[in-house]
């Protein structure tokens, strides 16, 4: 899908698979298509890529999710659509989101799990991937939006250290939190696209023998049991590295992590109201129950609770940037279960807010599964603004995991 030459065709046989799986909002058309394939330069050149509908796109409508913006058409793209068409990508289409990027489900399927939900927010994107409709995808976390959907479609999700990526031009929901997210099929190719997309702000991966490397493994969680699942792919992750040569120690997550967790709605809420503002005061009726009822629960946050918490969140963040000491990254679920069945829910970001408050990189990798044989992502965790380790972390459990 990435040949200039066959992109009409490609492009055609795309909408046909998308007509069942519902993974794109909107797509480019065929003159549009082949007349930008020609003129592709640059480290993505080629590459067909979906962005998540969330972000600005001149050239495509952005209905964020909900009826209220439907055959919204922006002026310009969004800060990170402008840097892939730099890098000379091709924004074949925006992927389907879940409305403003929050709960009420969007309406593609699973391909890596039939009859389950794709997860949320960024179902479209992480869904496109899985099928192959695509190589690559961007997406989005203001909760687990990137890194739980990969593990529900068996795929890599990264998300990079806060802020590495710009926002500019993403509707936003949180801007404490949100973080742009991407997808590929492999920890090599996500790591190719992160290089890219950052400019020299992730350098290259360190090269490093599993020797070398040192994971920790948490001995608890303060925000809840393992389930079934999750021990078995934890158990099926620490295996894969121990037989590789990896030196796996157990150890425990310090105070701050549960205050991280405790605190990422409160600091989520108060930002949210405001930055929907606008439409719950001329369109909330348009809103799902889901979203109105959310919205009025975190109206009632406080301004003294939201500064209580931002706060902690500052302690926290500095906190993780020397915690872990002695360790190189942090391995962890990607998500608490296997995908859940039917499509009335996108699961729960249980093992993703913490460190989406912290701003930590994260990347999210296939190959284990759960106890009903459904995909289960494992999430490495490192030191904000160490994402080219975070990565190599990932591609050597990605190896490991294969072996």
């Amino acid at each position: 899908m990435t040949s200039p030459t066959s992109s009409v065709a490609d492009l055609a046989a795309l909408r046909g698979a998308d007509a069942e799986l519902r993974a794109f909002a909107s797509l480019l058309d065929d003159a549009a298509a082949a007349a930008q394939a020609t003129r592709l330069e640059g480290p993505l050149a080629g590459q067909w890529i979906a962005v998540k509908d969330i972000f600005d796109t001149a050239q495509l409508p952005t209905g964020y999710g909900s009826p209220i913006y439907a055959g919204h058409q922006p002026a310009s793209d969004a800060a990170i659509v402008g840097i892939i068409r730099r890098a000379g990508g091709l924004v074949i289409g925006k992927s389907e989101t879940t409305e403003f990027a929050f709960l009420q489900p969007a309406p593609t399927l699973n391909p890596a799990a039939p009859g389950c939900t794709p997860g949320g927010s960024s179902a479209g994107s992480a869904a496109a991937v899985a099928a192959g409709m695509v190589p690559l995808a961007v997406g989005s976390q203001t909760g687990g939006s990137t890194i739980r959907p990969a593990s529900y479609c068996g795929i890599v999700g990264f998300k990079p250290t806060f802020a590495l990526l710009p926002t500019a031009g993403m509707k936003c929901f949180s801007w404490s939190l949100d973080t742009v997210g991407l997808f590929a099929r492999t920890v090599g190719e996500v790591a190719a696209f992160a290089r890219a997309a950052s400019g020299t702000r992730i350098g290259e991966l360190p090269a490093r023998a599993p020797g070398q490397w040192v994971v920790g493994v948490p001995d608890s969680y303060p925000w809840g049991e393992l389930t079934p699942s999750a021990r078995q792919a934890m158990e099926r992750g620490v295996a894969a590295l121990r037989a590789a040569g990896v030196r796996v120690v157990s150890c425990a997550l310090p105070s701050w992590g549960a205050d991280a967790f405790a605190i990422h709605d409160t600091i989520q809420g108060w930002e949210a109201v405001r930055s929907l503002a606008h439409e719950m005061e001329t369109a909330s009726d348009k809103f799902s129950a889901l979203l109105r009822d959310t919205l009025a629960g975190y109206a009632r946050i406080t301004d003294a609770e939201y500064a209580i918490a931002q706060a902690k969140a500052v302690h926290a963040q500095a906190a993780a940037r020397h915690w872990f000491d002695g360790i190189d990254v942090l391995l962890t679920p990607s998500a608490p279960d296997e995908p859940p069945e039917g499509y009335a829910s996108t699961g729960v970001s249980t093992f993703n807010r913490a460190w989406t408050l912290l701003g930590t990189p994260c990347v999210g990798v296939p190959g284990a599964v759960g106890v009903k044989g459904r995909p289960m992502g494992l999430q490495l965790v490192a030191r904000p603004g160490e994402d080219a380790l975070c990565l190599a972390a990932g591609a050597m459990l990605e190896a490991a995991l294969r072996d």
